[in-house]
């Protein structure tokens, strides 16, 4: 298979667990007999500081005519720490996914047995938790009607607005991608709204109540999110499938990754109308930039996802394995390293999961 890929790094640790993802998904392709080219596209506070815009058009050309992203991340302290910044790296990811019609994200939350132990919770409780949360992408506060910060002279003091919009075909689409990895699962969906509260909850928990029906084999219950969050802490393995607006989960998905013991080990796949996009659910970590001491992995499994996204499990199954066997023998970074373990850092992991490609 012949596959373009358009490189988006980013800012912070970005470029350096670019690097060890790109370096995976060729060691595949040479070993599968695929043909991948790359090309490299500014984006974040980099596409910021270069020409402007954290998402250019030319970035958007260079997507929009790829097969699939592979997106790193975006962010950096001196716009986090200014508030009144009028131009913000985190505008440049709304962009893309808006631009490139990606109403879906995917995230799986899978705990690995050997890292049990790095989670917050107690053993019990997470062991064996695999489950996806699907989050709808381009609706919701993020994209509605806003009103920043301003004076309100009949009130004497300021102001500001975000306006949690959804139409019905959005809550319907998300919807139905939801039930379709139901049934590749465990057939079970779980519909996360605050429907006691908010109208567009309410329209939300309408039009799935209208839709299960058209899925008998799958269970669907309903959960408020405060309840769903604490669900997540106090029972994982209760989920298959959660599905939910843009702003719950944003939330849930980084409460989520908590649950394995690191973010550095979950990838995501933004899937829509057009180029899908697959990138790490962590952030830029400006702190880690240029020591390499990034966990990798979060990366590489974004390259087996991508990779599957085409059909092509055998590759995905490869790479996972390759990670399952890294992480087996202590090849890790730091933050989940076994205390007495060698030190291994971006580099070193990335190059040893390559390594193990080659000789399967």
């Amino acid at each position: 298979m012949k596959l373009k890929i358009a490189v988006l790094a980013g800012d912070g640790i970005g470029p350096e667990i670019m690097e060890q993802g790109v370096a995976v998904m060729s060691a595949v392709a040479e070993k599968f007999g695929h043909e991948v080219s790359y090309k490299e596209a500014l984006c974040g506070a980099h596409a910021i500081d270069e020409v402007g815009d954290p998402f250019p058009e030319e970035t958007f050309k260079v997507c929009e005519e790829a097969d699939a992203v592979l997106f790193a991340s975006v962010g950096d302290p001196k716009f986090d720490n200014n508030p009144s910044a009028k131009v913000r790296p985190e505008q440049g990811l709304l962009a893309m996914r808006k631009k490139l019609g990606l109403f879906a994200n995917i995230r799986p939350v899978t705990t690995f047995d050997c890292l049990v132990h790095k989670s917050p919770l107690k053993d019990e409780i997470v062991k064996g938790a695999d489950f996806i949360c699907i989050r709808e992408l381009t609706g919701g506060m993020y994209f509605g009607k806003k009103q920043e910060p301003q004076m309100n002279a009949e009130l004497g003091e300021e102001d500001a607005l975000d306006t949690n919009y959804y139409t019905r075909h959005e809550v319907e689409r998300i919807l139905k991608v939801a039930y379709q990895y139901a049934r590749q699962r465990k057939n079970h969906v779980t519909v996360v709204d605050k429907a006691n509260v908010l109208a567009s909850s309410r329209l939300w928990r309408k039009i799935a109540q209208e839709i299960a029906p058209q899925y008998p084999d799958v269970t669907t219950d309903y959960m408020y999110v405060d309840n769903a969050a604490m669900r997540m802490i106090q029972e994982p393995t209760f989920f298959d499938v959660m599905v939910t607006e843009n702003t719950f989960g944003d939330i849930l998905t980084d409460e989520g990754s908590c649950i394995t013991g690191s973010m550095g080990l979950l990838p995501s796949a933004s899937t829509g109308s057009s180029t899908p996009v697959f990138e790490p659910i962590h952030g830029s970590w400006p702190q880690g930039k240029g020591l390499n001491i990034a966990n990798p992995l979060a990366q590489i499994l974004s390259v087996a996802m991508l990779y599957e996204y085409f059909d092509l499990k055998e590759e995905g199954a490869l790479i996972r394995k390759a990670v399952d066997a890294s992480l087996d023998q202590n090849v890790r970074t730091p933050e989940i390293q076994v205390e007495g373990g060698a030190k291994y850092g971006t580099k070193e992991v990335g190059q040893w999961i390559v390594d193990y490609i080659k000789k399967a």
